[in-house]
């Protein structure tokens, strides 16, 4: 069958947009291409009529596109005002068939593509901080910008997917990847930093995304592993990616190529565009229910015959809850599963991106070797990759909310673990080795359930924003932990791990309190279950 694809509001505004960001980003190749006598070194060059004309047309060619990609403005309004519509899911008796698995497919190319854009940063700053003659601590605040980006962006994007579609903000996603590649062409470090911003919001926007539509389309036996496993490869695609671009381009060309890659990385998601449906639960509460049933059809094989047709329906048709506002996610009947969920994201941000970002150093401060201590934080990771086939099982097979509180104590409890070790000053490699690993697993675990299980609790016309609240959570940690390693907190090794025991072993106990079984559950039976608690609150999961 060939792939399925409803009209953009205006196709013409849409295609115009792509053409003129494409052209804004290839107007700076020039200047680009003038350093090639000087190791593609651009500091200090004046910016040409065809480089400013360049980038006045990427925000014009943004706006174009997303105008283009608007559903119809009365459709909109019935989705923002909970008009009474029909809402849709797959059958849980509905098998796996070839247009699941080209859609994941699809979103884990788009994922790997996601993750590439941040992940080259590492990359960058050593060729960046020399072109710029700037300090490492400067040099650091790049990537301070692209946390708050991929904050703001989770947010914003989650928002824009529940009003205009999963599928168009996958796409305009996309395009802001695309003119955010002229930062390889950027002649001064304060220019880089704007671009880094809105490369982050792009980044952070798109994951969430993937997960929602993933969530919306796959049916309920399936839903819970397949997400996990998207983020697992999804992520680990897009590292290796950043890894050998890094290798191969670097050399030759300089850190700038690795992000001039936003071009063709970005186009190669709108060629795919074309094989990625929209939601069909979106396009129900958009009051485009013709086009859902095509979309259920599309993904139900030959069980899409009529209703005299053997073997279980393919659709179930059944009245949608009125929507209701943002606040649903933090006062409603959602608050206190979100509230649980964005303590955990929090406190997941500052293990990754404060507690392991400065172990290294406090292990040197300790007494072992700086080498050493790098070669054991490598040692523990590489131990630490078989993690996420046993996250896939417990989520599956056991339970998704006890599989997620069970990694959350995990990480509480190895963080005690350091806490003691340093309040000891234990330097045997051994134990640091075992504990450094046992941490890598359990906060990998932590993050790859968090945005999966997020993606299954909230009602269609909060999916996307939930999700992106929740993927937000994690990053805003992250901002929180680059700003108490300014202050020195994680100097403190000890406590430092103490202080972030704390919030993780309090999300622990809210999602115990609050938490829902999604396993393999319909997306429907999960918000009656959350209606029931909210109405009645369990003590346990």
């Amino acid at each position: 069958m060939k792939p399925q694809n409803f009209n953009f509001h205006h196709p013409l505004a849409f295609w115009i947009g792509c053409i003129a960001i494409i052209g804004g980003v290839l107007a700076h190749v020039p200047m680009f291409l003038m350093g090639r006598y000087t190791g593609y070194q651009m500091v200090g060059m004046e910016m040409d009529t065809t480089m400013l004309t360049g980038m006045a047309m990427i925000p014009l060619g943004v706006l174009l596109s997303a105008y283009g990609l608007m559903p119809r403005i009365a459709q909109m309004q019935k989705s923002l005002h909970g008009d009474s519509h029909l809402q849709f899911h797959l059958a849980d008796g509905v098998p796996l068939n070839g247009e699941h698995w080209k859609l994941v497919g699809v979103l884990v190319v788009a994922l790997a593509v996601d993750v590439l854009k941040p992940a080259t940063l590492g990359f960058v700053m050593p060729g960046m901080t020399h072109e710029y003659a700037i300090s490492k601590e400067t040099a650091g605040v790049l990537a301070l910008v692209a946390l708050i980006g991929t904050t703001v962006g989770s947010v914003v994007w989650g928002r824009l997917a529940d009003i205009f579609g999963r599928r168009s903000a996958i796409l305009l996603s996309a395009l802001m990847f695309i003119g955010t590649a002229i930062c390889g062409a950027m002649p001064a470090f304060g220019w880089n930093l704007a671009m880094c911003f809105l490369m982050g919001a792009s980044a952070g926007g798109l994951l969430p995304i993937t997960f929602t539509l993933m969530a919306e389309t796959v049916p309920a036996a399936h839903r819970g592993w397949m997400l996990v496993a998207l983020g697992g490869v999804g992520t680990s695609a897009g590292y290796l990616l950043a890894a050998w671009s890094a290798a191969l381009l670097v050399p030759e060309f300089s850190w700038r190529a690795l992000w001039l890659l936003g071009l063709p990385t970005g186009l190669l998601i709108v060629f795919l565009g074309r094989y990625i449906p929209e939601s069909p639960r979106f396009l129900s509460n958009a009051g485009l229910a013709n086009e859902a049933r095509a979309v259920l059809a599309r993904f139900a094989g030959g069980q899409a015959a009529g209703a005299g047709a053997a073997g279980p329906a393919p659709v179930v048709v059944e009245p949608e809850e009125p929507s209701g506002g943002l606040m649903q996610l933090l006062r409603g009947s959602h608050g206190r599963i979100t509230w649980g969920l964005v303590v955990c994201g929090v406190a997941w941000g500052l293990v990754n991106f404060g507690f392991v970002l400065w172990l290294p150093t406090n292990l040197g401060s300790m007494g072992m070797d700086p080498t050493a201590a790098s070669a054991l934080l490598a040692r523990s990771a590489l131990l630490a990759l078989p993690g996420i086939g046993v996250v896939i099982w417990l989520y599956h097979r056991w339970s998704s909310i006890k599989a997620l509180v069970l990694f959350i104590v995990l990480t509480a409890a190895t963080l005690l673990v350091f806490f003691g070790l340093g309040l000891a000053q234990v330097q045997s490699s051994l134990a640091m080795v075992l504990t450094t690993a046992l941490l890598l697993v359990s906060s990998s675990g932590v993050i790859a359930m968090l945005i999966p299980y997020a993606a299954e609790i909230y009602p269609v016309h909060l999916r996307g924003t939930g999700s992106g609240v929740i993927a937000a959570s994690s990053k805003f940690g992250g901002i929180l932990g680059a700003g108490f390693g300014v202050l020195g907190v994680f100097g403190h090794f000890a406590m430092s791990a103490l202080l972030i025991a704390v919030p993780m072993a309090a999300a622990a106990v809210m999602l115990v309190r609050s938490g829902i079984e999604t396993r393999g559950r319909g997306l429907e039976d999960i918000q009656e279950d959350i209606q029931d608690t909210f109405a009645a609150p369990r003590g346990s999961l």
